[in-house]
C-alpha cells in the first residue's frame, strides 16, 4: 500500500518536531499553514502522537515515530 497525501503530510510534520527534547514543541497556526498540514496535525492528535490538535509536544508514541521517520527519511536519502 503506498504511502497516501494525507500520510506523507503527517510524516512532514512528525519531521518538524525537535528530537532532541521532549520539552520543546512546535505550533501550527490554522490561519497560515497548509490545510494539508492543519489536517495532518489534527490526523496525529487524534493518534495520541501530539499532545494538542494544533502541534504542542510529541507523546511518548510520537517520540517513537518521529525516531522511526527519521531513520526511514535517512534510509531513502541514502545517508
Amino acid at each position: 500500500m503506498p504511502f497516501s497525501p494525507v500520510h506523507l503530510a503527517e510524516l512532514n510534520l512528525l519531521l518538524q518536531f525537535p528530537s532532541t527534547s521532549t520539552q520543546e514543541g512546535i505550533k501550527v497556526h490554522a490561519h497560515t499553514a497548509a490545510a494539508e498540514t492543519v489536517a495532518a496535525a489534527e490526523s496525529l492528535f487524534a493518534k495520541g502522537l501530539i499532545s494538542r490538535n494544533d502541534g504542542g509536544y510529541l507523546t511518548p508514541m510520537g517520540c517513537e515515530a518521529v525516531e522511526l521517520t527519521q531513520k526511514l527519511q535517512s534510509m531513502l536519502a541514502g545517508d
